[in-house]
């Protein structure tokens, strides 16, 4: 991943939620679907990758393409994500 991109992510209750949201994505803005994942009993996280205004698009079109057909749980957008791997630990050092 560049350094200047950032990760969105939209959380669905259900499969076809979730499908409507990531295809909303991809047609909202310049991503690129990283991961779909099962993250709890019917409870499914599309993340996208992208620039910061692209994946702030994405999250927005894949929110209301998710509530309209389905079940919209949550959303997050995360600018400039680290890539360098660090304990997330009081001890670590930086």
């Amino acid at each position: 991943m560049a350094e200047n991109e950032a990760l969105g992510f939209v959380e669905t209750r259900g499969l076809v939620a979730a499908i409507e949201a990531a295809d909303a994505m991809v047609k909202a803005a310049r991503v690129r679907i990283k991961t779909v994942g099962n993250a709890d009993a019917a409870l499914i996280s599309v993340i996208c990758e992208g620039d910061l205004a692209a994946c702030a698009a994405a999250v927005d079109a894949g929110k209301a393409a998710a509530a309209r057909v389905g079940d919209f749980v949550g959303s997050n957008l995360i600018p400039g994500p680290t890539t360098t791997p660090r304990r997330w630990s009081p001890t670590a050092s930086t």
